[in-house]
Parts: structure tokens; C-alpha cells; sequence
């Protein structure tokens, strides 16, 4: 059976709303319990995507809140704790617990808690005399937000300036290195399965799966393991295969417009947590959600937006044709009188007739709700060319070039401040060697537009490091050469991997790392497997090969590089399975803002303020 992210997860939490007793068939359990629910601003983006309102009144909770809100005791009945194992989610748990606000405690933290943390619960109970209210504490292992069956993000914001930043020190890189273990061992645990994990040398990405696959080792040890995977013996084409990758791996990914209709919506609407608002049809704004309950969304994101268009207009003429035809057989529409001729024939019309009603009546409202994000969409794309942008910055990374004309002509045309920006940026990455003349008149371009171009020339700077990297002394080099360098050298045989239907390099790498052959591109890929002796970690042997996948970009990733990654498993024969994972869920926009920080950490002001769209 697939791993399923999605359904591992909501299980785990179902049975911790119902205090970590089994649950039933039916997801519910045996016996209702009427409980309070209170969680973090981070557990919350955890739940939010899995359990509507409906959901937790089945599982008998009838009130939730913030911690930190203020809250009125509520006796006799016990509360549910959902949050982040920190000092001050602690202390506001001693404090509840020592204004008696609730008959029982369950504290249920989204990762591992840490031993001090435990004594400054048993210590601060203790001292109010309320440890007999705490009823249990229960390690979760649920530190990440799920989006879909595939999908899931650590939530961990600018990941990629810290990892990157010229000032950051050893410990703090560490830091943000633990947390990225921490999330990514949670994601396992909940999947309850030992991978074989697969990383290119040097960077983030290998100091990551070195410190995961420690981590998985030490936990092995344990007689009490979480992972209830078959032991040690169980052979590598049973496991997953993790692949973890560095943003810089392939940076245009992050960057480049895209103009298939998952990708458009998160970019340019702000899809976030499977919901977004948009400006409704007759006035006002309106909320939508956008996940696996919806069958267009699922069936229809991967496509262009202009198939997208087509497939509405298609669906909303069969949902016209299906009503017709309930009216013609209800006598609906030709005026005739009924006249009890053909009573049971009538009748069994008329029984269907109510019968698909509700089928009906909520494919209206799926034809309406991406009608309504359609005609937003289209406004957008016409107002910026959109449609221009994505076909262009393509063409670029395929040819390597742009005529100079057009490409003036695009940062002097529609578009906000930062769609140039981004296509500026495009045109850095994708040519082959940069023409000095014609890179300040980019620049003045911007300039022209109020664009701050610290991130632009952030990137031409790492592009000018690179030509001198060969005579560099390695024992001199710093962090920002060292990143320079690496990123260069992938960025130049990016082109080598794209092709006229636009395949991105990391589903070429993942299935290159899933079929487990020798291949020049992942050969010195190195391997490290939690189960087998530390002397045999990360050799160059191959593994494989492996029927399932998860991909994880470190520094931020994006619906462009999760859809290329499920078109990709589309295809495969025998079937395979990816999941996606990433620090966290960035628009184009938003990763530009973190590189106009690191220009700006590097010293690369700007006479006009922070970009802004």
C-alpha cells in the first residue's frame, strides 16, 4: 500500500482528540467524551488542513482555543493540549493548570519534549498543587503541516536566508539543521518507516541527512521504537528512498513564472493552508478551499490555464444537460399537465429526481467556485502577462539567450515591480555567460521601474565568483564562495537537463535515484542507511531500486516543483509513488524576498525601498 501523509497524520490526531484511546471504524470512539481543545498558532496550521469544525464536534470536542487567549474555567471536563514543546506554551500550562481551568490536562506536544521542559511541568504543578489534573503527556511526532496526500511543509520561514547568510555562524546553522531533522523525523515516525536517504555531497543538504540519519540510528537503539517497518533484514525495494536536495540545487524552479493552474493560484492569489479569498463575482470578498474533497482541483491542477478554462466551460454544459434532463423526466420543462396515467412511473422519475439533487447541487458549486477563481485569475494574467512572462523565462532556460530588445521590452511593459524583478533574475540564471553591457541595462531597467535590485544583483555577483572558482585556494574560501560555487555548478548543467516539455532537473535527478542504476548524474550521490553498520554509511554503492519516494528541498519549495514531481510518477510504469516535502511553501515573490535580504546582507543597497509587488 502507498504512504499516505495525509490519512497517517489525520489518524494520529483523531485518536488524540479522543485522549489517545483507540478509535472505531467509524474514526470515532467507543465511548464520547465531551473535551475542550487548546492549541498553538503552529499546531492550529497543523490542524487546519485535516479537521474542519464538523470534524471536531464528532470527536466531542465543543470548545477550542488559542493558548494565549484568556479563558474562563470550564469544569468537569477534561481539555486536550495540541502545541509546540517550548518554555512558554509550558508556562502557560503550569499557569492553567494552577488556576484549575480544567478537570483533567492531556498535553499532547508536536514533537519530542525535552527532559527539562518535563521537570518544569512537574516542578511548576507541583508547586501549585495541581500535578494530579495532568493526566498524561504524550509525545506526538506531528511537527509538519500536510496538504495534501503528497504534500507537506515544515512551516519553517526563511530557512534559506539562514542557511545562506555570509554572517551566519557553526551553531546557528546547527540549530536550523536540528529543526529540519526534527521535522523530517517526525514525518517518518508518523509514516512509521526507515528510509534509505540519498543526498548530493557538500551544502545543507548532506550536513541534514548525516544528522537525520544519526538521529534514526540513536532512536533505533531504543527498545520502544516508533517505526514498526519490518527490521533490519527488511530489503531495500520495501523501503522509501528520502532525497533530500538544497534549494540552490535548482534556484529558476523558485522564481520563474508558471502558467499551469495549481502553480497560478498559489503564486498569484496566495493559496495558503488550502485556502485562499478572492474578490467574489457580485462584490465582497470570498473563501475557498482547495484540497482533496474537491474533484476539479485534484483532477484539473496540473493542467495550463487555458485547459483549465476549456474543462469548466465543459463541465458547467454537462451539468446543464444533466439538469434538462432531470426536468424532462419530471415534467418540468414542457408545461404538461400531470395526469396520474403513469403513477409508478412518475413516481420512480421524480425519486431519482431528489436522489441527484445534492450530487447536483454541489457540482454547481465546485463549477461556481473555480468560474469565480478563474475570472479572478484572468484579470491577473491580463493585467500583468502573466501568460508572456511564463512563455518567455522558458524559452530562456531552453535557448540559453534572449534577443536584447525583447528582453528590455518585457521589464519596460505590464507587470508588477517584482514579476520584472523575477524575470530579470530568469535571465541571470539561464544565460550561459553574462554580457556586462547588457546586464546594467537590465539593471537600469529596474531602476527605471523603482525596482530594488539587491537581489538581482546578488545573483550576478554569485555568477561573476564562479569565474574565478577554479584558481581559488579551498582552505580560503568562505561560506558565500563555497555556496557560489556549488550553485554554479548546478545551474550550469541544468540546461543540459531541460528539455522541450520543460522536464525540471529534480524529477530527472529523483527518478534517476529511484531506479538505483549507475548514472554519472547521481554517482556521487551519497548514500546513508539508518539500518546497517555506520562504516557502510555513505558509500557510493546503489540501492534500489525503490517503488516509493520523498523528496525534500531544504530552503523552500513550490506547487511548480510537487506538480513536475507527480506528472512525473504519472508516467511510470510499474507504478510509483512521490511525496514532496519541503521547509516551506514559497510563492515566487516571497523567495525573491529572501534574496533581496541576502543582497542586502551582502552589502547590495538600493535607493528605493523594499520590493513590493
Amino acid at each position: 500500500m502507498a504512504l499516505n501523509l495525509r490519512q497517517k497524520q489525520t489518524e494520529c490526531i483523531t485518536r488524540m482528540l479522543n485522549l489517545n484511546q483507540p478509535v472505531n471504524a467509524t474514526g470515532t470512539a467507543n465511548e464520547e467524551v465531551y473535551k475542550i481543545l487548546i492549541y498553538d498558532k503552529f499546531c492550529q496550521n497543523i490542524l487546519s488542513p485535516l479537521i474542519r469544525v464538523k470534524d471536531l464536534r464528532k470527536h466531542g470536542v465543543t470548545l477550542y482555543f488559542l493558548i494565549d487567549k484568556d479563558r474562563k474555567p470550564v469544569h468537569d471536563v477534561p481539555a486536550v493540549y495540541f502545541v509546540q514543546a517550548n518554555q512558554s506554551n509550558i508556562q502557560r500550562i503550569n499557569a492553567d493548570a494552577s488556576r484549575s481551568l480544567y478537570d483533567t490536562f492531556h498535553l499532547n506536544f508536536s514533537s519530542a519534549v525535552p527532559r527539562l521542559l518535563l521537570e518544569d511541568i512537574a516542578s511548576g504543578t507541583l508547586s501549585s498543587d495541581s500535578i494530579q489534573r495532568i493526566a498524561k503527556v504524550h509525545d506526538q511526532y506531528l511537527e509538519f503541516v500536510t496538504l495534501e496526500d503528497n504534500l507537506f511543509s515544515l512551516a519553517q520561514k526563511s530557512s534559506f536566508v539562514q542557511l545562506n547568510d555570509p554572517s551566519a555562524g557553526d551553531r546557528e546553522i546547527e540549530e536550523i539543521v536540528e529543526r529540519i531533522v526534527t521535522g523530517l523525523f517526525c514525518v517518518l515516525a508518523t509514516l512509521a518507516v526507515v528510509p534509505i536517504i540519498r543526498c548530493p555531497r557538500g551544502g545543507p543538504a548532506e550536513m541534514v541527512a548525516s544528522a537525520l540519519d544519526q538521529r534514526l540510528r540513536d532512536h533505533l537503539l531504543s527498545k520502544n521504537n516508533l517505526f514498526t517497518e519490518g527490521g533490519s533484514f527488511t530489503s531495500s525495494f520495501q523501503r522509501p528512498v528520502l532525497c533530500i536536495f538544497d534549494r540552490n540545487f535548482e534556484l529558476s524552479v523558485a522564481i520563474q513564472h508558471d502558467f499551469r493552474y495549481r502553480a497560478l493560484v498559489h503564486d498569484v492569489l496566495g493559496l495558503r493552508l488550502n485556502r485562499l479569498s478572492v474578490q467574489g463575482e457580485k462584490g465582497g470578498m470570498k473563501s475557498f478551499e482547495l484540497d482533496s474533497s474537491d474533484p476539479f482541483w485534484v483532477a484539473n491542477g496540473l493542467l495550463e490555464f487555458p485547459e483549465v478554462a476549456v474543462e469548466i466551460e465543459t463541465q458547467l454544459n454537462k451539468y446543464k444537460k444533466d439538469v434538462d434532463e432531470v426536468n424532462r423526466r419530471t415534467g418540468g420543462t414542457d408545461g404538461a399537465e400531470f395526469d396520474g396515467t403513469d403513477l409508478m412511473g412518475n413516481t420512480k422519475h421524480l425519486m431519482n429526481a431528489v436522489n441527484s439533487l445534492p450530487e447536483l447541487t454541489e457540482r454547481k458549486q465546485v463549477i461556481d467556485k473555480h468560474t469565480n477563481i478563474a475570472t479572478v485569475l484572468l484579470g491577473e494574467i491580463k493585467e500583468r502577462s502573466l501568460d508572456s512572462y511564463a512563455k518567455k523565462e522558458n524559452e530562456m532556460l531552453v535557448r540559453g539567450t534572449i534577443d536584447r530588445n525583447e528582453l528590455l521590452g518585457v521589464l519596460r511593459g505590464k507587470g508588477t515591480k517584482l514579476d520584472k524583478l523575477r524575470f530579470a533574475i530568469m535571465y541571470l540564471i539561464s544565460s550561459e555567460s553574462i554580457n556586462q553591457s547588457e546586464a546594467e541595462s537590465v539593471e537600469a531597467a529596474l531602476k527605471e521601474s523603482e525596482v530594488d535590485t539587491s537581489a538581482f544583483q546578488y545573483v550576478k555577483k554569485l555568477k561573476s565568483l564562479n569565474v574565478s572558482m577554479a584558481s581559488a585556494n579551498s582552505a580560503s574560501r568562505n561560506n558565500i564562495v563555497d555556496w557560489a560555487e556549488k550553485f554554479y555548478a548546478v545551474t550550469a548543467g541544468v540546461k543540459n537537463l531541460l528539455s522541450s516539455d520543460r522536464q525540471l532537473a529534480l524529477p530527472r535527478t529523483v527518478e534517476a535515484l529511484m531506479e538505483g542504476k549507475p548514472n554519472p548524474e547521481i554517482d556521487n550521490y551519497l548514500v546513508f542507511d539508518p539500518r546497517t553498520p555506520k562504516s557502510g554509511s555513505g558509500s557510493s554503492h546503489l540501492k534500489g531500486p525503490f517503488k516509493e519516494a520523498i523528496v525534500f528541498m531544504i530552503g523552500g519549495g513550490n506547487y511548480v516543483e510537487y506538480g513536475s514531481l507527480q506528472e512525473l510518477v504519472q508516467h511510470q510504469q510499474p507504478v510509483k509513488h512521490v511525496i514532496y516535502g519541503t521547509t516551506e511553501i514559497l510563492t515566487g515573490v516571497e523567495f525573491i524576498e529572501q534574496l533581496t535580504l541576502l543582497g542586502h546582507k551582502m552589502g547590495f543597497g538600493s535607493s528605493t525601498a523594499a520590493p513590493t509587488p
